[in-house]
């Protein structure tokens, strides 16, 4: 699985299996925290359709912690003041990194979260879908 959606499923969905995951890792290994949670802005990109160009939309606040297990650095940076979710991230990408075998265990919890965020995308899809107006049926 590919780190943006792993990263996506724990942020989205999985933040118990996040910290259950970092929980694990820092039982076994030992982990050096490079950076501590830190609160940061940063700026937010946009592509506007017509042109296609980029700009920046404006700036939203961010937990970032780097940490580092046996030679691998791991980051994990989410919106708002999560220090908890932002260490744990960090944590789960340095022992996918180091290729810890703990990480091949977590695959069946990836596949859960997986349909778990499809389950909760279609409910999403589902609530916009019943608020859509159709303007065909509309007579002026």
């Amino acid at each position: 699985m590919k780190r943006a959606l792993r990263t996506k499923l724990l942020i989205e969905v999985g933040r118990n299996e996040a910290i259950q995951f970092a929980n694990e890792i820092s039982t076994k290994y030992q982990v050096e925290e490079i950076q501590a949670p830190k609160l940061g802005l940063t700026m937010i990109k946009m592509r506007e359709s017509a042109q296609q160009s980029l700009f920046y939309i404006g700036e939203v606040l961010v937990t970032e912690t780097k940490v580092k297990i046996v030679e691998s650095f791991g980051i994990g940076v989410v919106m708002e003041d999560d220090e908890g979710l932002s260490r744990a991230l960090a944590i789960v990408d340095a022992a996918y990194k180091e290729n810890l075998p703990e990480t091949q265990n977590w695959q069946g919890e990836f596949e859960k979260l997986e349909q778990r965020y499809q389950q909760q995308l279609q409910q999403l899809k589902c609530s916009i879908e019943r608020t859509k107006v159709n303007f065909e049926t509309m007579k002026i």
